[in-house]
């Protein structure tokens, strides 16, 4: 998910010193205790806690501080906590590497290459992109690089670079580069296919699809085409009864987050604009990118500024700042943390 052009990333890069994590609450000051590697200078709007709506005070504390964990990288991305391994890794796509950060050890890189496996030299953004488990507890990737949806080989413990595809192309046609996914409790995975990794985005020469499109990869293996008047589709997640998809949209033009519903034959209803932030897109860095979906059916996006919280009904919240292009983000298995990948940064916020 990289709707953020390589200009953003000089224009809202922040100087860095070594040090422990930095934390901020709504007044953009304090420190945090962690084992974060990298201090920086912070933007006037990082931390701070944006409240909408007095529901928002029961999902994200009004004292919650945003701690900055780790930094270096390119354009980090499409972050997902491993329970077992008490691991986050995450993708930085324009390096093909997905790092790890752990408590423990802090980060390191977890596995390379990650999304592209070629031997010609390559340009762009040829990593992974968007991660997530399957029913067996196996990595999931959305591979620029390698234009599929590939699943590692190895096991999670013993990370390689050893892949075999799920999804390469829809009917004979090959995918542009998927870039989010989401599983359903059958084993349907859900995902968006935009241009941002082809190397000339949509005017590539190599790209054989007209379209951006929103697939479902059937339990069976089976690739159907569920949508394609999106002009960017990019992060994707499933309501809790699995009724409804959110999808986030990357145009500046169109800056949206749409709900669909999933009819009883696995097709998609019309979209409903649940939330518009192409004006935001104007002011604040990044646009609508990844997102995820709590229990309770709460949206958690990232958007123009940093991250959108939006109700089961798509009620706007409220907003926590990041200061710069954010991602995506990833909640740990209870729902108390939320892990966030934003620009050149690894970041955490405890929700309570």
């Amino acid at each position: 998910m990289n709707p953020v052009p390589p200009r953003w990333y000089a224009l809202f890069a922040l100087s860095f010193a070594l040090g422990s994590p930095t934390a901020c609450s709504d007044s953009g000051s304090g420190s945090g205790s962690g084992s974060g590697d990298e201090d920086q200078s912070k933007s006037s709007d990082f931390g701070r806690i944006e409240v909408l709506d007095e529901r928002m005070n029961a999902l994200v504390s009004p004292a919650a501080q945003l701690e900055i964990l780790a930094s270096g990288f390119k354009w980090s991305e499409g972050p997902l906590w491993l329970e077992d391994q008490q691991l986050l890794v995450f993708s930085d796509v324009p390096q093909n590497i997905v790092y790890s950060w752990s408590e423990k050890d802090g980060k390191g890189i977890y596995l390379e290459p990650s999304g592209y496996t070629g031997q010609e030299p390559r340009k762009g953004e040829p990593g992974s992109n968007g991660l997530a488990l399957d029913s067996q507890g196996r990595l999931v990737l959305c591979q620029h690089g390698d234009r599929r949806i590939a699943r590692m080989t190895a096991e999670l413990s013993n990370p390689s670079s050893s892949f075999e595809t799920l999804a390469g192309e829809y009917q004979g046609r090959r995918f542009n580069s998927p870039n989010d996914l989401v599983y359903d409790s059958s084993g349907n995975l859900y995902f968006t296919d935009p241009p941002y990794g082809l190397e000339k985005g949509p005017d590539d020469p190599s790209r054989e699809l007209n379209w951006n499109g929103i697939y479902r990869l059937s339990a069976r293996g089976d690739v159907k085409l569920l949508y394609s008047g999106l002009s960017r589709p990019n992060g994707i997640g499933l309501s809790p009864d699995e009724k409804t998809l959110y999808v986030a949209n990357s145009d500046p033009g169109k800056a949206t987050w749409s709900s669909f519903r999933i009819n009883a034959d696995g097709s998609l209803g019309e979209p409903n604009v649940f939330h518009d932030a192409t004006a935001d897109a104007k002011s604040k860095p990044g646009l609508p990118d990844g997102l995820k979906v709590d229990g309770e059916g709460n949206i958690f996006a990232t958007g123009p500024g940093g991250i959108y919280v939006f109700s089961p009904q798509g009620d706007l919240l409220g907003r926590v700042y990041t200061g710069e292009p954010t991602a995506n983000l990833a909640l740990n298995a209870d729902g108390s943390v939320i892990y966030i990948t934003a620009n050149d940064k690894l970041m955490r916020l405890r929700l309570q």
